[in-house]
Formats: C-alpha cells, structure tokens, sequence
C-alpha cells in the first residue's frame, strides 16, 4: 500500500494554528509538507493520490497513554492476537498510539506481559502503534482501589522496575503508584533516571505528601479526581496539589461519567502547555454494548456505557470510551477549543513519553500520523497511521 499521497483544502491543526485552506504532502510515510494549498511551491506535490479534504481536520493521530483493552480483549491477557484485536479496535477510533495498560496484578502475569508486548513491538505492528507498557499498579494504596484487586496490591519495589528495565530495556513508560507509600521516592528517583514516567494514582495521599514526592521527581497523575483524596478548601489532598503545581501533568476521562464537565473545564484553565491529556481508561467492553466482562481479573458490568465492578455495585471499573469520542465530548460538551484538545490527545501525550520528535504534532519530519475528522460534527473520516491508510 502507498505511503505518498497528498491532502489539499483541509483545516490543518498545527502547533502554531489552524491552517485554512491547508494542504499536507507524505511521502514513503513522512510529511515533507505542511502549508496552504494555494501556496505550494513548486515540486511539492506527491507522485501518490491527492485527496481532497473538503474543508474537514486535518489532525495529528491520537496517543492514548492509559488504555486497558477493547473488544473483549484484555492488555493481561497478553497474547500477539488480543494485542492485535486491542490496537486494529483502537486505531478506528483515531488512536495512532498508545500504552499496554496493566492492572494491579501477580507479579507472574505482569512478567508475561512485559515479554509479549515486547515481542509484539519487535515487529512490524499493523494498527495502532505499541509505544511500551504501563504500568498500573500494583504499588498503590490499598485504600483507594478502585476497580483493582486489592489482593495483589504489593509496596513500591524499585528492585522489579530495576529487573524489568534490564531485561527490557525501554519498555517501561509508566509506572503508576500511590506515592504516599513507603520506598515511592527511591522508587521515583529511578523512574526519572531512566526517562519513565512517575505517576500518582490510586492515592491516599495528602497535599504534603504529593508535594514532598514532586520534589524528588513526581511529574504526572492518572485519571484526574478519580481515586485520590479529593480537594478541600483546608486538606487540599492530591487533588488539589495536583492542581495547584504546573509540575504535574494530570490525565481526564472525558467521557461524561468520570468527571463533570465543570470540573475538566476548571482544569483546563489550570494546567497550560503539556499539562492536560485525553486519556479512555477503555477497558475490555470497549466497542461492544452492555454486558458482563472482566478488568484484569475482576467481573465487570456494563450498562448505558457505565461500568462498574459487579461485587462493588457503584465501583467504577475502567470506561468504554474512545479516543475520537472523548475529542468530540471535550469540543462540544466541555466548550474546549480544537486546538487545545488537539494537543491534549496527540502533541501532550507525546511529550509525556518524549516522543515529540517523531509523532504528537503536524509538522514536516514527522511520521504522517494523521486523522480526517469532519468539520460539524466531527465524526473520524480516515486514519493513516506512518502514512498507511488504517481506516
């Protein structure tokens, strides 16, 4: 399948702006050309076919770095053909990229996880790209649980990051904990001297702690009020430590469920620049309807898109959310504007995971990761994922 072709007449979303009237060019998979359409220079136009976008986004692609599975399949389950189901479901979506999320799990599944995502990503992956594994857990309070098993939440334990990190080098690109917790600030001190991402979640900590740990190195939070000691105007707790240091990114499942739309909207004035990502937290229901299906190894029910663990009735387990209906949800419900959720979903994330310079963003170098997203309604047209036409 050809790699070069050409978009001409679309709203391109840039860092530095929408382009009107915007053009793209890629060739073997690379933008070599991102500007006006009317003021191509001469010798930019592609040998390949020259779609007109008719007015509709052009985006960079989605990085979804907080993602359990879809379509009945589960990141612990961990075989080539659920990563495959996982990442093919996900890329229709709009997802270019994303993380194997795990769950609070034996440290037995969380080794076979590690060793087939890495054999998954040796290859050449067809869908959404694998960019490494997250680890969710399980090194969190086991206060504050959520929709993980509190049967395998075990203290921060750098020893395991540090045999994993040897025997996979790279891999690792998040590790989520509860920072409060005795051995997380030699535990973070190694993450960030290995270039992973320290993240608080699952956390009973209180402002001072969350404050104490940022200045060894804590640098982002996952599923933003979800799970965590919230906000109080005299025990600010993570919340409102979180928000009130442009040290921490914070993650947000903006699906109308987790988190008033109040609330992201407060956020997004707080946290600037690369500090406020679109995450899905999709579980394995995602793309499919109501009915029972598991979190790791925990029952889940699905009604009205609303999951919940089935022995804690109200629990909220993970979401079927996508990566394109989160983008629409922040647009129309939250008032955010393109350009700002634009970088959440795609230039953000790839900061976050210091892939900025290949991927995140429409500029000419980058690998041609890119959606067509109608204008009105802003429903997913095409996906390209390394300039391969994916949907």
């Amino acid at each position: 399948m050809s790699r070069t072709f050409q978009l001409i007449h679309g709203q391109v979303v840039t860092p530095r702006g929408i382009i009107q009237d915007g053009a793209v060019t890629v060739i073997d998979g690379v933008i070599t050309y991102v500007g006006s359409t009317t003021g191509m220079p001469s010798g930019t136009s592609a040998a390949g076919e020259v779609i007109d976008a008719k007015g509709a986004y052009v985006l960079p692609g989605f990085i979804d770095v907080h993602v359990h599975g879809g379509m009945k399949e589960d990141f612990t389950d961990a075989t080539q053909e659920s990563l495959d189901t996982i990442t093919k479901f996900h890329s229709t979506q709009g997802t270019t990229a994303m993380l194997a999320t795990t769950m609070t799990t034996p440290k037995a599944v969380l080794d076979r996880v590690l060793a087939e995502v890495n054999t998954y990503i040796s290859k050449d992956m067809p869908y959404a790209q694998l960019e490494g594994v997250h680890l969710e857990g399980p090194f969190i309070s086991p206060k504050w649980p959520g929709a993980q098993n509190p049967e395998h939440i075990v203290p921060p334990n750098k020893d395991w990051i540090e045999a994993w990190e040897n025997q996979y080098p790279g891999l690792i690109k998040q590790v989520t904990f509860a920072p409060e917790r005795e051995g997380s600030h030699d535990l973070i001190r190694y993450l960030r001297s290995k270039g992973i991402v320290a993240a608080a979640g699952h956390t009973d900590a209180t402002y001072d702690e969350i404050m104490s740990a940022v200045e060894v190195g804590l640098h982002h939070s996952v599923h933003m009020f979800n799970a965590m000691t919230p906000l109080h105007h005299r025990k600010p707790g993570t919340a409102g430590a979180i928000l009130s240091t442009p040290k921490m990114s914070a993650e947000i499942i903006a699906d109308g469920i987790h988190v008033h739309p109040a609330a992201i909207s407060i956020i997004a004035q707080l946290k600037q620049d690369e500090n406020f990502i679109l995450i899905t937290d999709a579980m394995s229901a995602a793309g499919l309807g109501n009915g029972e299906y598991m979190l790791g190894d925990l029952p889940v029910v699905v009604k009205d898109n609303v999951c919940t663990l089935k022995e804690s009735e109200g629990t909220l387990a993970g979401s079927t959310l996508t990566m394109i209906r989160g983008f629409r949800y922040l647009v129309q419900q939250v008032g955010l504007s393109i350009e700002y959720v634009s970088a959440m979903a795609s230039g953000n994330p790839a900061k976050l995971l210091r892939i900025e310079h290949r991927t995140g963003t429409i500029e000419t170098g980058k690998q041609a990761d890119l959606l067509l997203v109608e204008q009105d309604n802003l429903e997913l047209q095409k996906v390209w994922i390394k300039g391969r036409l994916n949907v």
